[in-house]
């Protein structure tokens, strides 16, 4: 009778990652070497917490490379990467970046995309909450029609997002594939927003600066909403109690192993930072 209340306990129990600010292609290739241990059983169910260096920008999975005015892009010095997960471009710099990863029938990953989605929102929104700031979770049924045909994924507004007085404060995707759920997100911490418009391509000047127009209605900053900064660390930690909190895990602070490092190095050769992958249209 104690095996059903032992098992409940141990899927309870996650590691916690903070790696070293990377180039994006390491980032996305250790949350893919991540996902692929733990469905080999050679991992737990893993909360990474990181930051890009140099800044990248991020396309979505199904996202056309024309969208990159790459000209830009390199006069700016950031890199460019495709994720696995969907949604549409994002400028990662000035940021506490989280990914998850673990399998389908976890608990707190079960039931769809969706459902799962809207456990760990209510999660991030506990975390941010806890710094003072006014956000609230909407439910909007008309995201999906505007997401196709912009290119900023902050500009777009997704079911379950965090706003602050209206304004969308964090940006997540997931993906599910048969190795488990992999989901990560982007808390903006401080920064001008609208500079990933300088890294896409526009029809005119004015329909850049138009488009930098709307996203500074549409969405924000921590720093912007509460006037003052805040420390990655601060940010992190914040995360860290939302997911505990709300959750109900119990996080164990772990490295990546030698074998997920290796591969993570695989990946970036054979995938994260090869034009094949990256720059489909």
């Amino acid at each position: 009778m104690l095996r059903p209340y032992y098992f409940i306990f141990h899927m309870t129990i996650w590691r916690l990652l903070h790696t070293p600010p990377s180039s994006g292609a390491w980032n996305m290739a250790a949350d893919e070497a991540i996902l692929e241990h733990i469905y080999r059983g050679e991992a737990m169910p893993t909360l990474r917490l990181y930051s890009w260096d140099p800044p990248c920008l991020s396309l979505g999975y199904a996202q056309s490379f024309n969208d990159v005015d790459v000209e830009r892009l390199h006069a700016h010095g950031w890199d460019v990467v495709r994720r696995v997960t969907g949604g549409r471009a994002i400028l990662h710099t000035d940021e506490l970046t989280y990914s998850v990863a673990g399998p389908a029938e976890e608990p707190v990953l079960s039931g769809g995309v969706l459902e799962s989605y809207n456990r760990l929102a209510q999660a991030l929104l506990h975390a941010v909450k806890s710094l003072s700031m006014p956000v609230e979770m909407k439910e909007h049924e008309d995201g999906h029609t505007q997401q196709n045909l912009n290119p900023v994924c902050f500009e777009v507004p997704s079911t379950y997002e965090i706003t602050v007085n209206g304004k969308k404060l964090i940006g997540s995707a997931q993906a599910r594939k048969k190795e488990g759920v992999l989901q990560h997100g982007s808390l903006p911490l401080t920064g001008d927003l609208t500079r990933i418009c300088d890294a896409l391509v526009f029809e005119d000047e004015s329909a850049r600066n138009a488009a930098k127009e709307r996203l500074l209605a549409r969405a924000t900053t921590v720093e912007s909403v509460l006037g003052v900064g805040v420390a990655w660390e601060t940010a992190a930690q914040s995360l860290v109690h939302g997911f505990e909190e709300e959750l109900g895990i119990r996080f164990e602070i772990g490295e990546m192993s030698p074998s997920e490092i290796q591969r993570t190095e695989e990946l970036v050769k054979e995938k994260y930072a090869n034009p094949v992958w990256t720059e489909r249209s």
